[in-house]
């Protein structure tokens, strides 16, 4: 049976054998710059030049809320830009954080994990730059990834 792992650790430097997928939460506005991605950003160019194609020129997927583009970034391993967070601000007293959206992408990377028997590492996704809640994103893992049988690592940067 398939759980969530905590460990510590770098997310760009996933832990096991085999296909790996590395998601992260991406905004709905192109923006990349600042959290996560600058350590995606320093280890592969490739994740940041697709994400910003698919938000200038479209891309198999549209570019929007619970959309995920994968990018191969090495043998076995894959980049997951999953657009989970509405812009980059508050609104309305209202994180960017987008629950329904990182639940939707989450299904969509169970699908393309399960297809490439990898297993999926990933920072505490959602709770950064986008405000959300760890009491929020964690039942959405066991809800889709877990659900589905694929191995799921979260690391803590330390």
């Amino acid at each position: 049976m398939a759980t969530i792992t905590y460990t510590t650790g770098d997310a760009t430097q996933p832990v096991a054998e085999g296909n790996k997928i590395i998601v992260h939460v991406c905004n709905d506005i192109g923006g990349w710059g600042k959290g996560f991605v600058m350590a995606l950003s320093k280890r592969w160019k490739e994740p940041e030049a697709h994400y910003r194609r698919w938000h200038n020129e479209g891309g198999e997927v549209p570019f929007e809320l619970g959309q995920v583009q994968f990018v191969a970034v090495e043998s076995e391993l894959w980049v997951a830009n999953l657009i989970g967070q509405r812009g980059i601000r508050r609104a309305g007293g209202q994180p960017p954080v987008r629950y329904d959206a990182i639940e939707a992408g989450l299904a969509r990377v169970a699908d393309f994990a399960t297809n490439q028997d990898a297993s999926v590492h990933m920072p505490r996704i959602g709770c950064g730059l986008a405000g959300g809640s760890w009491d929020e994103i964690e039942p959405l893992l066991l809800g889709t990834l877990v659900a589905a049988g694929v191995p799921v690592t979260v690391y803590d940067f330390g």
